[in-house]
């Protein structure tokens, strides 16, 4: 009798180990799909001879008016208040019509807790409400807080909510862990977009980017992006390169377009065309519209419409 228990107990063992290996070995073929990312020098030397041959001539008017339109206004402190969202809210109403030649920008950004100010506030009919959630930025809470918490942002009036994936599955290579989440709140999201942060610069390394992008890609993100913008360096080109060739792969295995947002110091007009120059030359000009390529921030608005002129 032991023994005919030992021998189900192994096979059930056994079993698991099984399921467990076919799990693995979904994930490791989608990998397989792409080319090896390189090291960080190979990307480094790349990306410096893009930028190089292409960044000049994207530095123009035209182009930082349509990077205007990109934005992701945002304001994510521990002090917002009402007040404070309501007057961000109340810069980009006033911005509206001013400038026919300048878009306004794509969104505001911000916890989920304003969500409900923001919709009140807004007047300009284009820019969408966008939301952090999921337990940002550690992302370290349990699934069922984060898919409430992104279904509670979605029906107080969020277009769009920014998560950041789970980093310590990651690092434990808990990927089925991470893809039904990402799964559950994307169902979660209804009709509002998912973009999902990766976090870059807590990702030592441009394999662990690539294989964290692929993941998120796979698992039903709308967008990937590079930061969340606390704690960890913000975006470089090196890791919205190594991206933006992710989503090139992606295209054309699928044909789905994901987009990309970049976010996490990026302050002044030259940066910001730095990340529009890489965009272009790797994914294209279909990518240059604010449904596909979004970048977040706060201060490179001021610095864009000083440059821009009233």
């Amino acid at each position: 009798m032991i023994h005919e228990h030992d021998h189900a107990c192994e096979y059930g063992h056994h079993h698991e180990e099984d399921v467990e290996h076919l799990h693995t070995n979904r994930y490791e073929e989608a990998f397989e799909k792409f080319a090896k990312a390189g090291t960080i020098e190979q990307i480094a030397e790349k990306v410096k001879i893009l930028l190089e041959k292409k960044e000049k001539e994207n530095f123009t008017p035209e182009v930082l008016k349509q990077i205007h339109g990109f934005i992701d206004l945002t304001s994510l402190t521990s002090i917002d208040t009402k007040e404070s969202i309501w007057k961000l809210v109340e810069k980009v109403n006033d911005f509206e019509g001013t400038r026919p030649d300048i878009p306004n920008v794509a969104a505001i950004c911000t916890y989920p807790l304003f969500v409900e100010t923001v919709k009140q506030a807004l007047t300009a009919q284009e820019v969408k409400i966008a939301a952090v959630a999921g337990g940002f930025p550690s992302s370290q809470t349990f699934t069922e807080i984060k898919i409430a918490e992104t279904a509670m942002a979605v029906m107080q009036g969020a277009d769009e909510i920014d998560i950041v994936m789970n980093l310590g599955y990651f690092l434990e290579e808990n990927y089925e862990e991470i893809a039904e989440e990402i799964q559950e709140i994307k169902d979660s999201c209804r009709e509002a977009k998912l973009k999902v942060i990766l976090e870059t610069g807590a990702l030592t390394s441009p394999e662990y980017i690539q294989k964290a992008a692929i993941l998120a890609l796979y698992s039903g993100a709308d967008f990937i992006k590079t930061s969340t913008g606390k704690g960890y360096p913000g975006a470089t080109p090196e890791a919205v390169y190594t991206m933006c060739q992710v989503i090139k792969t992606y295209h054309s295995i699928t044909g789905k377009r994901i987009g990309i947002k970049v976010s996490g110091g990026v302050r002044t007009a030259e940066e910001a065309v730095r990340y529009y120059t890489i965009v272009k030359e790797i994914l294209g000009n279909d990518w240059l519209n604010n449904s596909l390529f979004r970048i977040g921030a706060s201060s490179l608005l001021h610095d864009l419409e000083s440059r821009l002129g009233k």
